[in-house]
């Protein structure tokens, strides 16, 4: 089974191109001249074994808006192409990472229906180059062009770096785990039949 996905969106205000495969070793390529989202999409890639190529070109001489909430819909996009008709997938995958005084929990549901709850407490506006409020914006853009119930939480942690590295780490170990596929699931794990 093939489980990549190329995406090519252009817009007035960002141009691009991503590649995504499910069932890689977590190699990453990653420009989006946004260093420290730069930064966030490579941990991504490395902890959930996900080959990730990611180039975008954005009106950063706007803010950093723009280029991150559209890289958030088409990996997205990407996500939901690559699961196919998500067959044995196990559909769900949570997961609580600790990073120094920091803990992030991160359960998601592959289940067609988006849905975002997100609980953090930033005390920043910047983390580098990038606007802090979009952390929340860009996972709200991928559970809704992915069509996934994601919930992330802040359990504990004071350091902003931290708080969302682990976010986008937990995030990375709880979608690896939904996109696994378990061989004792005949067809998709629902009962209607169908997982939309």
């Amino acid at each position: 089974m093939n489980r990549t996905a190329k995406i090519t969106r252009k817009t007035k205000e960002t141009d691009i191109t991503l590649e995504l495969n499910l069932d890689g070793t977590g190699i990453a390529e990653i420009e989006t001249g946004i260093g420290f989202f730069d930064h966030m999409l490579q941990s991504f890639a490395k902890h959930g074994f996900f080959d990730l190529k990611v180039n975008v070109k954005g009106d950063l001489y706007v803010d950093t808006h723009h280029t991150v909430e559209d890289t958030g819909i088409v990996l997205g996009q990407a996500i939901r192409q690559a699961l196919m008709e998500k067959t044995g997938i196990r559909r769900y995958g949570s997961f609580l990472l600790p990073m120094d005084e920091t803990l992030v929990l991160c359960a998601i549901d592959l289940s067609g229906r988006p849905y975002l709850n997100y609980q953090a407490q930033l005390t920043c506006e910047k983390l580098g180059y990038m606007d802090a409020e979009l952390v929340k914006e860009f996972f709200y853009a991928i559970s809704y062009s992915a069509g996934m119930n994601l919930h992330l939480k802040q359990m504990d942690g004071s350091n902003n770096h931290h708080i969302v590295e682990a976010m986008f780490k937990a995030f990375a170990k709880a979608l690896d785990e939904a996109c696994g596929i378990d061989s004792r699931i005949q067809g998709v794990l629902s009962t209607k039949g169908t997982v939309e």
